[in-house]
């Protein structure tokens, strides 16, 4: 589990990310489970070292003996410095990105890794895309869902260049509980109350227009968007520590924002050595 965040203004975008990751095992006899929960994994990433394309994922912590960074990683030398894979910088879109990545991480590493598993076992794994297309005026966001059992139907266009917002996957309840005002299990619990599902269909958009918090609004600078993605991870990670369950959110949050003429960049980013000594 995780928390990662996708918040998209006029100005550009920030991803956010915790750091606790889920190391998946199978026995000699195929059962397969979680075996540690480490709180130092990478899980923003920057797509292409000369364009605003970034990434955050969420799921299983690595794909066979592949943690996921280093798997982004490959795919980031892939579309850099292999000619057969290369990203043309002067005409790319995020649609032809996203495209890429799934090939790349689903088709090729994926689906291969985990063909000789049986289909419940196979883990859950999300990416977040985003950034600006070869000569965008505005970021757009692409997702890709791999769900348990390894079913995946390709990436999807999540906010357009003219849409705003924030989404937030791994461990959605406080968040949903701040901004939308209600639990992610009230749908669940108002047809256990005995209302139809149609019933349920019918007020869940009433909630969402007469509870949600706006947060987000396509004005804000950059910096109030850094502040939110931090307090929104912060809140996450204080509100699974202090429930019932195992510490799925947890370690540093890396943040990271793009925007037109800045590009990728940096604002809160963890690291295993001491910059001064490199």
């Amino acid at each position: 589990m995780t928390i990662a965040i996708s918040l998209k203004v006029n100005d550009g975008l920030v991803l956010a990310a915790d750091s606790a990751s889920s190391i998946l095992i199978r026995d000699n006899q195929g059962h397969s489970g979680v075996i540690n929960v480490y709180d130092n994994a990478n899980k923003v990433f920057n797509i292409h070292k000369e364009l605003p394309i970034g990434a955050i994922t969420w799921g299983c912590g690595s794909i066979g003996v592949s943690s996921i960074s280093t798997l982004v990683k490959d795919f980031r030398d892939q579309i850099t410095n292999h000619t057969e894979h290369l990203l043309n910088t002067a005409s790319y879109t995020m649609q032809e990105v996203a495209e890429k990545f799934y090939e790349f991480i689903y088709t090729e590493r994926y689906q291969v890794e985990f063909a000789s598993w049986q289909p419940f076992q196979r883990p859950s794994l999300g990416f977040i895309l985003g950034g600006y297309s070869s000569g965008a005026t505005l970021a757009e966001i692409w997702r890709i869902d791999i769900l348990e059992g390894g079913i995946s139907s390709g990436p999807y266009l999540v906010r357009n260049q003219d849409d705003c917002g924030v989404d937030w996957q791994g461990a959605p309840e406080a968040i949903a509980r701040l901004i939308k005002g209600y639990s992610q299990m009230l749908p669940q619990l108002l047809l256990a109350s005995g209302l139809t599902d149609q019933q349920v269909a019918n007020i869940i958009p009433i909630l969402d227009q007469n509870l949600q918090s706006p947060l987000i609004l396509p004005a804000m600078p950059i910096q109030d968007l850094i502040d939110i993605a931090d307090f929104l991870a912060d809140l996450t990670k204080k509100y699974v520590k202090f429930t019932p369950g195992p510490p799925t959110v947890g370690g540093p949050v890396d943040i990271a924002v793009i925007t037109k003429y800045e590009g990728f960049k940096w604002i809160k980013r963890k690291h295993y050595f001491d910059n001064g000594l490199n």
